[in-house]
């Protein structure tokens, strides 16, 4: 894998989505989270390491990270007592 680069969803608002739809990109996004994740580590353990590929491959999996807690607080809100 060369330029790795993630199947971003195509829902840029995910207000209007329903619970289930949220579901399911949640867990493509946790998928492609992981698979950033694997690659980064094979990388760092092959010894050449091309530092512009993982800094990139890093901002790519926090932009993930952030869109992933997003998701995860629509679907279930803070309740506040």
């Amino acid at each position: 894998m060369d330029d790795y680069t993630p199947d971003m969803p195509d829902e840029t608002d995910p207000e209007g989505l329903s619970d289930d739809e949220l579901k399911v990109l949640l867990a493509r996004l946790r998928t492609e989270h992981r698979a950033v994740d694997n690659e980064i580590k094979a990388i760092a353990e092959t010894g050449v390491t091309d530092m512009l590929k993982v800094r990139r491959m890093k901002k790519i999996k926090l932009a993930m990270k952030d869109r992933i807690s997003f998701i995860e607080n629509k679907i279930t809100p803070d309740i506040i007592a």
